[in-house]
């Protein structure tokens, strides 16, 4: 079963602010990419996402550390079949691990 995303919604990623930031233009395949310090907008499908986010303390699990992210996403004006599209492309190209 796929996920479905909704128009607005909020993460956690395991990851530092410079891998986001590095994945970001190919996380945005053919759509257009603007980044910002902590936030970064898309064009998508004729509306737009807007993506922020905030550096979160590392989780610790015994001698393992792994740094957090909390990242916020609102789409503005992006049909259904935009938004999942989009979005499944973006989780699989910023998927890490086995998953």
């Amino acid at each position: 079963m796929q996920a479905w995303y909704p128009a607005t919604f909020e993460r956690e990623m395991g990851c530092t602010d410079s891998d986001l930031r590095r994945w970001l233009p190919g996380a945005a395949g053919s759509h257009v990419l603007r980044m910002n310090e902590s936030s970064a907008s898309f064009d998508v499908g004729g509306g737009r996402l807007e993506m922020r986010w905030s550096t979160l303390p590392a989780r610790q699990i015994a001698l393992i550390r792994m740094p957090r992210l909390h990242v916020a996403f609102r789409f503005e004006a992006v049909d259904d079949a935009a938004r999942q599209g989009f979005m499944r492309h973006f989780d699989l190209y910023t998927q890490r691990g086995g998953g």
